[in-house]
């Protein structure tokens, strides 16, 4: 069933290239005996089919790539259509105007200048969204952060625009030509695994080694991040009240990345008031105009120390 629609696509194009070269075959016994010569014609003709047919194959081509590999960009394949006909475009205007293709080549490309400079919002988004298939930073269905613009899954990538779905569920259409500007983290190739990391604050009377076995237990107890590669925990900081550690684990989609985060937290906070470990306390220290301060007050404990506030700020 699939093999006939193939053919059906490509029947009309086929039927109507070899039409045209029986008109330049057989254009002499056809101009003895009408009087007309379809030479002409059937040159027009035959380029025109030959772009349709070879537009016809690359679709076929990405269609079957589809159901094996991630799928081309739409974009990819209008641009491939639009380069096949251009040539055919150009190779029939040389026929009509009996010059060189050179000849042809400069008429065209004079009248591409003219309505570039009259559109060219329009062109540089177009030519950006031309880069962005060919280099392929991202394909469809891939989760991306564009800088300082959103993050999200990629929907569609078009002429003029990028439509990514972002976290909130909401519909972002963005210009080309912004995206190309921006850096780009794709979190799904070269493969959607990847790792991620949650940095935390402890207490320094709390050992390293305590600090770290009692993390990593905790985070053994998660079901939603991956087991191989196993997760880790190093430490990222010594400070004089607090030290600083990071925990390394590995996710199998970015679409998981909130639910780990929560779970990853919500285990180590259990674990860590189970063994009932300090919490890092924040001392503020207040300067008078004399040079004299203040002894340091202790804040409430917090599992996220905040910003040390400015000297002279109310507590």
């Amino acid at each position: 069933m699939r093999l006939v629609s193939h053919l059906r696509r490509l029947f009309w194009p086929s039927l109507l290239l070899f039409f045209a070269a029986g008109m330049v075959i057989f254009d002499q016994a056809v101009e003895r005996r009408v009087g007309v010569s379809l030479r002409l014609m059937g040159g027009i003709v035959f380029w025109l089919a030959a772009a349709w047919i070879g537009s016809r194959l690359f679709g076929l081509f990405a269609d079957r790539r589809r159901r094996h590999k991630r799928p081309y960009p739409r974009l990819f394949r209008d641009l491939v259509t639009v380069l096949l006909f251009f040539a055919a475009l150009v190779a029939s205007a040389a026929l009509l105007l009996d010059r060189g293709l050179l000849g042809a080549l400069a008429g065209s490309s004079l009248i591409l200048a003219v309505l570039g400079f009259a559109i060219r919002n329009v062109v540089a988004d177009t030519l950006s969204g031309i880069a962005l298939g060919i280099e392929a930073p991202y394909r469809i269905g891939d989760w991306v952060d564009i800088e300082q613009v959103t993050k999200g899954k990629v929907i569609e990538i078009g002429w003029r625009t990028t439509r990514v779905l972002t976290l909130d569920s909401t519909y972002m259409i963005m210009p080309n030509s912004q995206i190309a500007r921006r850096r780009i983290i794709n979190y799904s190739a070269p493969k959607p695994q990847y790792r991620a990391q949650l940095s935390l604050k402890l207490a320094q009377e709390v050992p390293v080694e305590t600090a770290k076995a009692l993390i990593l237990k905790a985070v053994g107890e998660a079901r939603l991040i991956q087991t191989d590669p196993a997760p880790d925990v190093r430490v990222q900081e010594l400070g004089s009240d607090r030290n600083s550690y990071a925990v390394r684990f590995w996710l199998s989609r970015f679409e998981r990345d909130a639910d780990c985060r929560d779970e990853l937290l919500s285990l180590i906070d259990r674990a860590l008031r189970q063994a009932k470990v300090p919490m890092p306390r924040m001392q503020i220290e207040l300067a008078r105009p004399g040079g004299k301060t203040i002894p340091p007050t202790i804040t409430k404990p917090s599992l996220r120390a905040s910003s040390p506030r400015r000297p002279g700020q109310r507590a």
